[in-house]
């Protein structure tokens, strides 16, 4: 299963973390996995390019299965948050469809 946390600091995104892998699928062709790294590492990637912040990113692992971002708290504006936001909203999409396979938190 893939487990999504979501961290904020008064209301605003700070950092998340996706641990694991769905199992939907064999490897190489697990969609819910697809969806959940292009959903993911798209916002991250738009945050880097359209927001100029530099987050710190951490992943483990040959096999993926671990990904965590965090923004600097000096970094943080509101184009990123409503980016991170929408990561969140894709995500929560995923997770109504294929509840099994992906759970989300927020702390």
């Amino acid at each position: 299963m893939i487990k999504v946390t979501i961290w904020r600091k008064q209301n605003v995104i700070k950092s998340f973390t996706i641990t694991g892998h769905a199992g939907s699928g064999p490897y190489g062709h697990d969609l819910v996995c697809a969806a959940v790294s292009a959903v993911s590492f798209g916002a991250v990637n738009a945050v880097l390019e359209l927001c100029e912040i530099d987050v710190a990113i951490d992943q483990a692992g040959d096999d993926g299965g671990y990904l965590k971002v965090t923004i600097p708290n000096e970094s943080m504006d509101d184009k990123a948050s409503l980016l991170l936001e929408g990561m969140v909203v894709s995500l929560q999409t995923i997770e109504r469809d294929y509840g099994q396979f992906i759970s989300i938190s927020n702390k």
